[in-house]
């Protein structure tokens, strides 16, 4: 393999790797909090998950991220290096803040902004690129909805139950906890998928878009470890900044945010679990009092939502800049 499509993987299964353990705190935030599990057995269950899901739901997101938002003929891996690093200096400083901002958003903005840098707006697919964007603003409302409905549904039906239900919400979230794992799963590293299969197309390893099972196990490897370290200042964040979580408030988050991703995953288009999580904290809350919810809290995330696609468009443009200069 070429020195540089080797640097391009590298830095894609790192960009999996932090992805994983961003969202990983997504997945578990709310299981700890609410005493269902300890730390370390919820990003057990969670790692676990992870690398099992794209074995179940198959990679049609990959193909989504891989061959439809940018004409393949305009890249290089020289743009796919600037994309990657772009949406990994975003990511961290995200982290560093505890802000759950999407790694999707960072990806997408990241390659869009080094490809209209390297061969101007020609080579984005419009249709394409509106699909991930439909689907990346629009899994965030769905998300609230969703948790406002089945919590309001939960209340309904468990009206007359006695405390002891609680025991139920946290067993219950050992199922719901390894659903949102695998959904995760399934949609976070299909992108990595997606990028390192262009690579591989892009250098002529491979004649045309198809994903290799060992970049389908070195994908799914690397978010799965990512995970089992965990993230957690966004998991302070979204464990205990919005509302005291009790065990049915997780119960109805996962199970509405596992529902909304595999969804998406089976339609082939790419969601920010962090937003998707993080909205249906929110609808869940809301659900029971509007005023629980610290909107300052939901405020800042929205701004981070807003700001990363432009952000990481910019970052991804500023290095390819430089990675051209650097050569010439």
């Amino acid at each position: 393999m070429p020195q540089e499509l080797i640097i391009v993987i590298a830095l894609a299964v790192l960009f999996d790797f932090l992805n994983g353990m961003r969202d990983s705190s997504n997945i578990v935030a709310t299981m700890i909090s609410s005493r269902a599990f300890s730390p370390q057995a919820a990003l057990g269950i969670t790692a676990v998950a992870e690398f099992i899901g794209p074995f179940l739901f198959g990679v049609v997101v990959a193909k989504t991220i891989g061959a439809d938002v940018v004409e393949a003929g305009a890249l290089t891996l020289s743009v796919i290096a600037a994309c990657l690093i772009g949406a990994i200096t975003w990511n961290l400083v995200t982290w560093f803040f505890g802000i759950p901002g999407s790694s999707s958003h960072a990806l997408i903005g990241g390659l869009v902004g080094a490809v209209i840098m390297a061969v101007g707006m020609d080579a984005i697919k419009p249709a394409g690129l509106y699909k991930v964007l439909i689907a990346l603003f629009t899994s965030p409302m769905i998300g609230f909805l969703g948790g406002f409905v089945i919590t309001r549904l939960i209340y309904f039906l468990a009206q007359n139950a006695t405390p002891r239900i609680n025991n139920f919400f946290k067993n219950a979230q050992f199922f719901t906890a390894l659903s949102l794992g695998l959904s995760h799963g399934t949609n976070d590293s299909q992108k990595t998928m997606g990028i390192i299969t262009l690579s591989l197309v892009i250098s002529g390893v491979l004649p045309d878009f198809q994903v290799p099972l060992w970049v389908i196990v070195i994908s799914a490897a690397a978010i799965s470890v990512g995970a089992a370290f965990g993230g957690w200042r966004l998991i302070r964040t979204l464990g205990g900044k919005f509302y005291k979580i009790r065990p049915l408030h997780s119960f109805s988050t996962q199970l509405t945010s596992s529902l909304v991703i595999i969804s998406a995953s089976l339609f082939g288009v790419p969601v920010s679990t962090s937003q998707v999580v993080s909205s249906a904290i929110i609808g869940v809350g809301s659900a029971e009092r509007i005023s629980k919810i610290r909107w300052s809290v939901a405020g800042d995330i929205v701004t981070a939502w807003l700001i990363t696609i432009p952000v990481s468009s910019a970052l991804s443009a500023g290095v390819y800049w430089l990675i051209v200069n650097a050569i010439k």
